[in-house]
């Protein structure tokens, strides 16, 4: 049992990782159209640098299996900051469903973590 939910981690773990990193390159590499967003919603340009850098970088880790609990708790708080500040007036189907789905995923792996297939284990295996 516990074999098949480290393989459930690891899937939830690579799959929320690619999502997270694709977001983050999107808003780095359109980090003008990023900040017009967020000030549109009132929020400061330095905060859509530090969700693009916490999508990019946690989504790697992720992906890497290294710093797995800190990035999922990053990337669930910027789930939680998606819906609050920007998606929770569009109400749940079409607004925030997507955004709490990838919260719901951070909140296991922040509890859990993941390491089947994850680099800080086999770095940790090797000492």
């Amino acid at each position: 049992m516990k074999n098949r939910m480290e393989w459930g981690f690891l899937g939830g773990r690579v799959i929320l990782g690619f999502i997270m990193l694709a977001h983050g390159i999107q808003k780095l590499g359109g980090i003008g159209n990023t900040i017009a967003m967020f000030e549109k919603i009132g929020q400061p340009a330095w905060l859509a640098y530090a969700t693009a850098i916490i999508e990019a970088v946690g989504g790697a880790f992720l992906i890497a299996g290294i710093f797995v609990v800190p990035s999922a708790i990053l990337l669930g708080l910027t789930m939680i900051g998606a819906i609050v500040l920007a998606k929770l007036p569009m109400g749940l189907i079409g607004g925030y469903e997507f955004p709490l789905s990838l919260f719901g995923l951070s909140l296991i792996l922040a509890f859990t973590g993941s390491r089947k297939l994850a680099l800080s284990e086999i770095i940790s295996s090797e000492k």
